[in-house]
């Protein structure tokens, strides 16, 4: 009777110390933590989905990674104060959500020619922002 308590509290600190660990394994999302470095990757993956042509093989995989990025930046970056005045984060967001309404609303379409210029711009505007340290 008092091994069959043994084991028994002896397996619940050990499932206890595991989920702990588990736990804290890092990041649940694709990001590293670094601002600069986050959003260079999400720009990055944003060029490689608007780049896709309408026939392209692997386009709906770069498109699930493309929403997976966006989700985890706004999670990631939504409330930190140090980011949130940037020039760079406004306008990242802006493309983020311009390119996530329009998968949500059109998922079977390509992404238009003006709204694809639109965003590029806005890349390129993220891109020197983070050059200029903002």
């Amino acid at each position: 009777m008092h091994m069959k308590r043994y084991w028994s509290r002896l397996l619940a600190l050990v499932l206890v110390v595991a989920i702990g660990l588990m736990g804290c394994s890092g990041s649940p999302d694709s990001l590293t933590g670094d601002y600069r470095q986050d959003s260079l990757a999400v720009v990055n993956i944003m060029r490689q989905a608007l780049d896709l042509s309408q026939d392209s093989p692997d386009k709906t995989a770069v498109q699930a990674e493309t929403r997976q990025k966006i989700n985890d930046f706004s999670a990631r970056y939504q409330r930190v104060n140090s980011v949130s005045g940037l020039g760079s984060f406004t306008t990242i967001r802006t493309a983020l959500n311009s390119l996530a309404g329009h998968y949500s609303s059109y998922p079977n379409r390509p992404v238009p020619e003006k709204l694809k210029n639109r965003l590029e711009k806005e890349l390129q505007q993220v891109e020197a922002a983070l050059k200029r340290g903002g």
